[in-house]
């Protein structure tokens, strides 16, 4: 403890048995775990007042459906917890997707044109962290411009029309199962566990909370910043790049409208989840259990058959108080 700190004072509001107040650790508590409460909670309330609900097709629908903003929202993690924002992976994605519809249309190959959709996507990615870093540029500001040369990009490609796939095997990468399960289903899983192992695993994902919790610090510590901030975008990237590939894909069409909306869906399900949008905290699983509190939400509203305009009303709220939760735990550290 340094000469600036005191030792909290025993009384209202603190824990006697350890000095430490129990207001700070009802806030970090709430902003950790609230979410996943609230998700088993509509969980088992929506099992209980429907009886088509908790069957394995409603289920795996639900998952197969949000696959492509879980994937980004995954990815999208490592931006945020190193104190950045990406607001262009709508815009990439609605690229990635119309670029591989028109390689699957000119060359006739599935596999070239869905495995186009990555390598693009991580390229736009690294474009990004880049214009980050070495324009030195506010992320915020760097990748709402790159959305609007990216939105402009995916117009011009198409003329503004829908791009349609008749390629042989084209929609099987979003529509295919095995034993029931979506092949979507299995890849969200694996980047996943990829990116949970990569985060809370490895010495780059040490790195990524450190640079998120304070760069400068970090940069004398000797961490690469710009190199970290240029990699959790390229992440981005690529994810949004796989999420393009299996929306493509599913659709069967290709069109540069698609993913409107993506970029704030997943910055909401990460904040959601109970990463902190000012960087330094996170986690993968955070960010999942947000992205799918959201699609049980507008789940249960279908079901109830309750104005879809409630729905966004109680997402934002919910919304609000997490990241209230965030700013109040961050002026008490």
């Amino acid at each position: 403890m340094t000469a600036t700190e005191t030792a909290p004072e025993a009384g209202a509001g603190a824990d006697l048995r350890g000095g430490v107040p129990i207001g700070p650790r009802v806030i970090a508590f709430a902003r950790d775990y609230a979410a996943l409460i609230l998700l088993v909670a509509i969980f088992v309330t929506l099992s209980i007042i429907s009886s088509s609900f908790l069957s394995f097709t409603n289920v795996m629908n639900i998952f197969n459906q949000n696959t492509p903003l879980a994937i980004i929202a995954v990815a999208g993690t490592f931006v945020i917890v190193s104190g950045a924002f990406d607001l262009s992976t709508a815009a990439m994605y609605a690229v990635v997707s119309v670029v591989a519809a028109s390689v699957a249309t000119s060359t006739g190959s599935t596999w070239t044109a869905l495995l186009a959709a990555p390598v693009l996507g991580l390229v736009m990615g690294v474009l990004n962290g880049l214009a980050v870093t070495r324009l030195n540029v506010h992320s915020f500001l760097a990748t709402l411009a790159s959305s609007l040369v990216y939105k402009a990009v995916a117009v011009l490609i198409t003329g503004g029309s829908l791009i349609t796939v008749t390629t042989s095997g084209f929609s099987d990468l979003g529509r295919g199962q095995v034993a029931g399960v979506f092949y979507s289903v299995l890849i969200l899983l694996a980047v996943f566990a990829l990116a949970s192992l990569l985060l809370n695993g490895t010495v780059f994902g040490r790195h990524v909370f450190a640079v998120g919790g304070n760069s400068d610090a970090a940069h004398l510590s000797g961490v690469r910043v710009d190199r970290v901030k240029v990699t959790v975008f390229a992440l981005s990237g690529l994810a949004v790049g796989i999420a393009g590939a299996i929306g493509v894909s599913r659709l069967a069409s290709g069109q540069p409208q698609a993913g409107s909306g993506l970029e704030l869906q997943a910055i909401a399900a990460i904040i959601l989840g109970g990463s902190s949008i000012y960087g330094g905290i996170g986690a993968v699983w955070r960010s999942l259990v947000g992205v799918y509190l959201i699609a049980l939400i507008g789940n249960g509203f279908d079901i109830l058959n309750v104005n879809p305009q409630m729905k966004d009303l109680v997402t934002g709220v919910i919304i609000l108080a997490a990241v209230a939760l965030a700013a109040a735990d961050r002026r008490r550290r």
